[in-house]
C-alpha cells in the first residue's frame, strides 16, 4: 500500500457497499475493486492524465471504465448515501452547519466568456476564420465621376 490508498478501515467501510467482484458468472470477472478504487483516488489526487497512472493500478482504462460506468449505474451515489447515514447514525455529522451558495464557490475566471453566436459546421476552426475574416467586398462601379473609368457604351 503506497501513501494515499486507502487505509484497512476505510475499505471495510466502503467494500460492503460495491458490487460483489465475483458473480459466478461465466465471462470476465472484476479486477480487484480496491485496486482499482485506489488508481481512481491517485488520479483525483494528482490531477494527472489516465494514461499516467502508475501500472501498479492496473491499466488505465479499466480504471476509467469502472469510474464511469459506477457513475452511471448508481453505484457512487450509493455508496456515497450509505456512507452519509451510517456517520449520521453514529451522531457524527452535524447537517446544519452546510450551506453551499454563489458566495463560497466562485466561478473560475473563463466561466464569465460564454460563447454568443452559435458553433458553425466545421468545428471550432471554421467558426475562427470566420469570424475574423472581413466581408467579401462588393465590386465598386466603373463608372462615375471619381473611378475615372470610361463607361462603356
Amino acid at each position: 500500500m503506497s501513501r494515499g490508498d486507502m487505509t484497512d478501515s476505510q475499505w471495510e467501510r466502503i467494500h460492503p457497499h460495491l458490487p460483489k467482484e465475483k458473480t459466478g458468472k461465466r465471462g470476465g470477472q472484476w479486477k480487484d475493486h480496491r485496486l482499482v478504487i485506489n488508481g481512481i483516488l491517485w488520479i483525483d489526487r494528482t490531477g494527472a492524465p489516465w494514461r499516467d497512472l502508475p501500472e501498479r493500478y492496473g491499466p488505465h482504462q479499466t480504471c476509467y471504465d469502472r469510474l464511469v460506468r459506477w457513475q452511471r449505474d448508481g453505484t457512487w451515489q450509493h455508496v456515497l448515501q450509505a456512507l452519509q447515514s451510517e456517520a449520521d447514525q453514529q451522531a457524527n455529522v452535524e447537517w446544519e452547519g452546510c450551506a453551499v451558495d454563489s458566495t463560497s464557490i466562485k466561478a473560475h475566471p473563463h466561466a464569465a466568456g460564454a460563447r454568443h453566436i452559435p458553433a458553425q459546421k466545421g468545428g471550432r476552426q471554421a467558426n475562427r476564420q470566420s469570424r475574423h475574416r472581413a466581408p467579401p467586398r462588393r465590386p465598386r462601379p466603373t463608372t462615375g465621376k471619381r473611378s475615372g473609368a470610361v463607361a462603356a457604351v
